[in-house]
């Protein structure tokens, strides 16, 4: 296919943009099998082997009780993240060898998560660190992945190809799950118990995201880079120094600016639903992790039509409006996880109502902002837009973490996340989509 840009012919590969997609598949099971599902019960059950008479352990020093543990593991990583990303979206932007950067953040990121088979005991320490490492290059993995769109999409088609990623990751990550969950269910037909299972559930993850890597690393190809570092000039310096000068220009900006704004404060609460839900299912509903693995299987099948629906409903009311549409869903479902959810039925039905919406609410959100950023600088500014994505989050899970600490109920931890979607909500109608594109040099779709 081709399109016409600023007056010239571009040609984009549909050979390209399915092996882009299969990306998608390769690391949604770390998102599915390890962040949403078992680690999280799994670290909290480490933790509280090792944690005092109170039900606290000190990672540090610092005194913590051990189901706020993960909350806490969370946050701290995109902390890292908020530091890392952004030199690296930079690093990438100027080195031209994406592909190759990919490569090297997916497989040490699937190595950690492969080494997760050896967390057991109390050595909750270990778990956190690799926990650490796997998610800060998972994220800093798909900073490089999305910044392939513009690359692979012309504008017009990117909101299809950004839904049918999102699509393919919920099958991959369907995929592996199912097949957990028979390994989980019956451990002793494979002759393992149920803690063995878990930690082979998690390196599994780990051993299918670096297989299904070789694909788009074999179908994707570099594009060269549009901005080089001066002479003699230290490329890591410039990638801090691009960091600055990306932050001081995107005043520039300002309807992207407050596009991302408003993407960073819904999509942190969005996250943390995801990665602690099978927490609160765990520990305030006492689901049985079989069940909380048919629930979360259950959001990946329900979740690739959504994905697609939404698609649909972006083409009849626009991007901004269907994503205005799914964060007032979420929002009705924060407040019946606080006040109507009781049972695992109920757990059931918000789980189905949330897969709906997860799939339109992310795949939009990535591709309207990639229509808002300037040509040749995707990966810098998709590094700032991955403080908050798939998995990662940093403010939620810590007003999570302090709300159950303090409160002692996941009910009222849940609901603090109510006010993030609301503000979200609030700042995106603000924003003038058209203005936004022509401010960063784009043609309005």
């Amino acid at each position: 296919m081709t399109a016409t840009i600023d007056g010239q012919k571009q040609e984009y590969s549909v050979k390209e943009q399915r092996g882009w997609y299969i990306y998608d598949w390769a690391n949604s099971v770390f998102s599915t099998t390890v962040v949403t599902l078992f680690f999280g019960p799994y670290i909290t059950s480490i933790a509280r082997h090792a944690a005092d008479a109170n039900g606290m352990v000190y990672p540090l020093g610092i005194p913590v009780d051990h189901r706020s543990y993960y909350g806490y593991l969370i946050s701290l990583s995109v902390l890292f993240q908020v530091f890392f990303l952004p030199v690296l979206g930079a690093l990438t932007d100027f080195s031209g060898k994406k592909k190759r950067i990919l490569g090297w953040l997916a497989y040490i990121g699937a190595g950690a998560t492969v080494l997760m088979y050896f967390i057991k005991g109390d050595n909750y320490i270990y778990g956190g660190l690799l926990y650490l490492v796997a998610n800060l290059t998972f994220g800093a993995s798909v900073v490089v992945y999305n910044s392939f769109l513009p690359d692979i999409a012309p504008e017009a088609d990117r909101d299809t190809v950004s839904s049918k990623g999102f699509a393919w990751g919920y099958v991959g990550g369907g995929v592996l799950l199912a097949l957990n969950l028979v390994l989980y269910s019956f451990p002793q037909k494979f002759g393992l118990d149920e803690g063995t299972a878990v930690r082979v559930s998690l390196a599994s993850a780990g051993l299918w995201w670096g297989l299904f890597t070789i694909i788009p690393l074999r179908a994707l190809r570099n594009r060269p880079a549009t901005r080089v570092p001066a002479k003699n000039e230290n490329i890591l310096a410039t990638g801090f120094k691009q960091l600055f000068r990306t932050l001081s220009e995107m005043r520039q900006y300002p309807q992207t600016l407050t596009f991302l704004i408003a993407y960073l404060v819904y999509n942190d609460a969005i996250q943390t639903v995801i990665s602690l839900a099978s927490q609160f299912g765990a520990d305030e509903l006492h689901i049985s992790l079989d069940k909380l693995t048919l629930a979360i299987l259950m959001v990946q099948i329900v979740a690739f039509p959504g994905a697609m629906l939404f698609n649909w409903l972006a083409k009849a009311i626009k991007a901004k409006w269907a994503i205005i549409v799914s964060l007032v869903i979420w929002t009705l479902v924060v407040i019946a996880m606080y006040a109507f959810v009781k049972t695992t039925t109920e757990f059931f039905i918000a789980a189905a109502v949330v897969a709906l919406v997860l799939g339109g609410s992310q795949a939009l959100s990535r591709s309207l902002y990639s229509i808002m950023i300037p040509k040749g600088r995707e990966a810098e500014y998709y590094s700032l837009y991955e403080i908050s994505d798939k998995g990662t989050s940093w403010l939620g899970p810590l007003v999570f973490s302090l709300a159950l600490q303090y409160t002692k109920s996941y009910r009222s931890a849940i609901l603090s996340l109510i006010v993030f979607f609301i503000v979200g909500l609030g700042i995106l109608v603000k924003v003038n989509i058209r203005r936004a594109t022509l401010e960063a040099g784009n043609e309005p779709v």
